[in-house]
C-alpha cells in the first residue's frame, strides 16, 4: 500500500512544515554524523524549488527534559543545515506560540525556519491534540519524512495529520517502499538474517518473517538460546532461559512450514566479554565449559556465503557477533559483504546492522540502508507504524 508524496499536493506559494529525524549526535555542541540531516536534503531541496515555497524543519533532539536544557537545543544545527541546503536558515525560540507563528508568517520564498526541539514539550510525546493543533497552525502542508520516529505517535508524527493536508517525503517513501516490497511480495529464495543479543527483542520479527522466507540466519547472542534448547553446551554463552519455550516453538514452527533455520556451527570464543580478550576457535558446535561465544566461525560463514550468494531477496537485522570488538568482528564483516554483493533486493535495518556496513564501508553497495532502528524493527515484525498509517493513500 502506497503513501501520498511530496509530489502528489501543490506545493506552489506554500508554507510547507516538514518533519524530518536531525536526532544527529553531538559532541561539544559541533555534529559528528550528518548521516540523518543528508538524507533528508533531497526533500528539502525539493520543496524550496517549488514556486513560491518556504519551508519550517522541525524535529526532536536527544531525550530533553521540559528545563530545555541547552544541549539539546536545534540552533546547535542552524549553521550547518544552512550550508548543506545553500539557503539562510533561522532557528525559532520555540515550536509553537505566537511568536513562532509570527516568524513563519513573515517567511519569504526559499527560506528555511528551524523550529526549536519538539520534545522540550511533554505534549509532543502525550500526541496532545491541542499541541498538534498549535504546530499546524505554521503551514500549509505538512510533510513527514522522519521515518526513524514513525513507530512513534507523537504530536509531530501523527497528531499534526489530523489538522493538515499531509504526504512522505522521499526518504519516508522509500522506507516504505522497499519494507512494503520485502514484506508483501518478496523475491524467492528469501533469506532474513536476524542477529542481535536477545532473542526477546527478535523473536516478533522471526515470527513475522516465517511464512515469507526460505531461509533464516540467526546469529549473535540470541542464536545460544536456540541451541541450548537442541541440547548444546554453550559455555558461558549469552541465554535466555525464559525464552527457551518460545525459541522450541519457533524451531517447530519453522521446520513445519519448510523454512531452513542456519545457526551457528563454530564458532569464535573468549573467557570473557572483554576488548583485550583472547579469541580462541571452536571448531564444532558445543562450546567449552568456562568459555562464551563472541563471534561465529568459519563453516557457518561458508554456510551463509551460499544462502546469500543465491537469495533474490535479503533482509539483514542485527549483528553475528561482538564486531564493535575487531578480533570478534569477522562473521559480521563477512556477512555485510556477501549481502553488499547479493545481486537480489537487499534491506539492511536495525541500528547495530546499519552501524556494520558504515563501519565496513559498504552502505552504498546495499539496495537500502534504513534510517529507523526501531522503526525497522517494529515495520518487520508487521507492526502498523503511527507515522505512517496517517499517510497512506
Amino acid at each position: 500500500m502506497s503513501v501520498i508524496t511530496v509530489k502528489d499536493l501543490d506545493l506552489k506559494n506554500k508554507r510547507v512544515l516538514v518533519r524530518v529525524d536531525f536526532n544527529v549526535p553531538l559532541k561539544e555542541g559541533k555534529i559528528t554524523d550528518d548521516t540523518r540531516m543528508q538524507r533528508a536534503l533531497p526533500t528539502l531541496k525539493y520543496i524550496l524549488e517549488q514556486e513560491g515555497a518556504s519551508l519550517i524543519v522541525m524535529s526532536h533532539l536527544g531525550r530533553p527534559s521540559e528545563e530545555r536544557e541547552p544541549q539539546f537545543s536545534m540552533k546547535q544545527l542552524e549553521a550547518h543545515l544552512a550550508e548543506i541546503a545553500g539557503v539562510p536558515v533561522t532557528t525559532a525560540p520555540d515550536c509553537v506560540g505566537a511568536e513562532v507563528e509570527a516568524m513563519a508568517a513573515g517567511l519569504k520564498a526559499g527560506e528555511i525556519l528551524l523550529l526549536e526541539n519538539t520534545r522540550y514539550h511533554n505534549a509532543e510525546k502525550k500526541n496532545d491534540p491541542a499541541f498538534a493543533e498549535q504546530m499546524a497552525k505554521l503551514a500549509d502542508v505538512y510533510v513527514n519524512d522522519a521515518f526513524g520516529a514513525a513507530h512513534r505517535a507523537h504530536a509531530s508524527t501523527e497528531g499534526i495529520t489530523k489538522y493538515l493536508p499531509s504526504c512522505a517525503g522521499f526518504l519516508m517513501e522509500k522506507e516504505c517502499m522497499f519494507f512494503d516490497k520485502v514484506l508483501e511480495a518478496p523475491e524467492k529464495p528469501f533469506v532474513a538474517i536476524i542477529g542481535g543479543a536477545k532473542v526477546s527483542s527478535k523473536i516478533e520479527v522471526l515470527e513475522s518473517l516465517i511464512d515469507k522466507c526460505n531461509t533464516f540466519v540467526i546469529g549473535g547472542g540470541m542464536a545460544y538460546t536456540f541451541l541450548k534448547v537442541q541440547g548444546y553446551e554453550i559455555g558461558n554463552s549469552l541465554f535466555e532461559e525464559e525464552f527457551m519455550d518460545t525459541a522450541k516453538t519457533f524451531l517447530a514452527n519453522a521446520e513445519k512450514a519448510g523454512v531452513e533455520v542456519i545457526l551457528p556451527m563454530d564458532h569464535v570464543v573468549a573467557d570473557k566479554f572483554a576488548e583485550d580478550a583472547d579469541a580462541v576457535s571452536v571448531d564444532e558446535i558445543n562450546i567449552p565449559a568456562g568459555m562464551l561465544a563472541m563471534d561465529v566461525g568459519p563453516k557457518t560463514i561458508a554456510a551463509v556465503k551460499d544462502r546469500i550468494a543465491a537469495a533474490k531477496t535479503v533482509v539483514w537485522n542485527g549483528p553475528m557477533g561482538v564486531f564493535e570488538f575487531d578480533k570478534f568482528a569477522k562473521g559480521t564483516a563477512e556477512v555485510a559483504s556477501f549481502v553488499a554483493d547479493c545481486a537480489g533486493t537487499t534491506v539492511v535495518g536495525g541500528g547495530d546492522s546499519v552501524a556494520a556496513v558504515n563501519k565496513f564501508k559498504l552502505a552504498d553497495k546495499i539496495d537500502h540502508v534504513s534510517t529507523g532502528g526501531g522503526a525497522s524493527l517494529e515495520y518487520l515484525e508487521g507492526k502498523a507504524l503511527p507515522g505512517v498509517v496517517a499517510l497512506r493513500k
